[in-house]
């Protein structure tokens, strides 16, 4: 598959239809990234998770574990790594639990390897632009969030709460910080989508609920009860507490 210069990014293809991953494999060797197959689940899970990539491909129907299984376990590991789904036309649901569970993009099949080279380049764009602001923000003193008794460390992308650590996937990070940096701000779900996910899903704005939900479990005394990413009702979501939102001085 060719040797990986130092400028070359990595993409992890799996997908077990091997006409469709040697295809894919080839455009992007031609756009200059460096390839690795996997053509089942099994062999999906152990190089997803063995070992660092700029990007991984992920078929959602697979032998063994599936598409969605992986992605789980990929968002479960603090490491966070882009993930662009393949799914079936005919099967919305599986698009969105993919969404739901942290995929960054998805693609149906049929589709157009010069349209998934372009999706590739466009989420790396956004991961780079992503870095690029946290690194201002680093310099800015801003490293450190206070919002109550939760504390946002955004170079370590740690969250505690009363120093007890919460563990976030990287989409609840990303939206939790979404809110710190913006207290007292409403945001739409249109808005979460394309500010937090990189650009809208168009009917996809329930993906944002199941996310609220689940960030408001693990960072709320009573969830039914919200003190901190309250609702507004018909309109969206805000941090509550602004006068609480500080920079820490270490």
């Amino acid at each position: 598959m060719g040797e990986k210069s130092s400028q070359q990014r990595s993409v992890l293809i799996v997908e077990d239809e091997r006409d469709i991953a040697e295809l894919v494999a080839l455009h992007l060797r031609d756009a200059d990234f460096a390839t690795t197959i996997a053509n089942d689940g099994h062999a999906g899970m152990r190089a997803a998770c063995g070992r660092s990539w700029d990007l991984i491909i992920l078929d959602i129907r697979l032998p063994g574990p599936d598409g969605l299984t992986i992605c789980r376990a990929l968002r479960e590991n603090r490491n966070y790594v882009p993930i662009l789904m393949l799914t079936s036309k005919t099967t919305e649901l599986d698009r969105v639990l993919g969404l739901e569970l942290g995929a960054d993009d998805y693609l149906s099949k049929p589709f157009s390897v010069s349209e998934l080279v372009a999706r590739v380049k466009a989420i790396l764009r956004r991961v780079e632009a992503s870095v690029q602001v946290n690194n201002v923000q680093h310099k800015s003193l801003e490293e450190y969030l206070q919002v109550g008794d939760i504390s946002i460390d955004t170079a370590t992308r740690e969250v505690l709460i009363k120093q007890q650590t919460v563990d976030l996937t990287a989409r609840e990070f990303d939206l939790l910080l979404h809110f710190a940096q913006h207290p007292g701000r409403v945001f739409n779900r249109a808005q979460l989508l394309d500010q937090v996910w990189g650009y809208g899903h168009d009917g996809y704005e329930h993906t944002v609920n199941s996310h609220i939900n689940r960030l408001r479990a693990k960072i709320e005394q009573d969830p039914a009860a919200p003190q901190y990413i309250v609702t507004v009702w018909g309109v969206g979501y805000k941090l509550s507490t602004p006068q609480t939102l500080r920079n820490v001085d270490c």
